[in-house]
């Protein structure tokens, strides 16, 4: 069993019941899934950018992703329907609380200037949304062998009603939000 889930287990499901007055278990909040999705933008112009996308993405989440594909054309951007432009991975379970510990301990203070996460990334259901500028945060990514700098959106889904329940969730758990 993680680390993360174990502190779910003793320590946030206790005190999410104090602070709501939850009388059942099954009412407190809890983290469904995690989504990382890696927007690619230059794959229109190189093939290959999605491939190192894909490596990235499976190095740092432990599964495979899927390739995303435009749902139509846009002549704009030089894209037509069905070309490959990003890719996305959707981490449940164990590994999921694996990501989210590494996310909160490791990943986060890399990043220079640290001084925590915005609280505004709710969507009032619950459900927060945190934008990465690029992989070298992760300490699976190897500095020499990155091509490009990639960014990633992290979606971490939870059964929370509301954005309160959501971030005393998130807080417990050990996401570094700012003041």
């Amino acid at each position: 069993m993680s680390r993360l889930k174990e502190k779910y287990d003793k320590e946030v499901v206790t005190g999410l019941k104090n602070r709501f007055g939850y009388k059942n278990v099954m009412e407190v909040p809890a983290i469904h899934k995690v989504v990382i999705n890696m927007g690619v933008g230059d794959a229109t112009s190189d093939a290959k950018a999605i491939d190192a996308a894909v490596s990235d993405l499976t190095a740092i989440s432990g599964q495979k992703p899927v390739v995303t594909r435009a749902k139509k054309s846009i002549a704009a951007f030089k894209v037509r329907q069905g070309m490959p432009i990003g890719c996305k991975v959707t981490l449940r379970g164990e590994r999921m609380y694996d990501f989210l510990d590494k996310l909160f301990n490791i990943s986060l203070p890399r990043i220079r200037d640290f001084r925590g996460v915005s609280p505004k990334g709710f969507d009032g259901r619950g459900n927060y949304t945190l934008g990465i500028r690029d992989q070298l945060i992760f300490p699976e990514i190897n500095y020499d062998k990155v091509d490009k700098l990639r960014g990633m959106d992290i979606v971490i889904v939870t059964s929370a009603k509301n954005d309160e329940e959501a971030y005393e969730l998130l807080k417990l758990m050990g996401m570094p939000f700012s003041a």
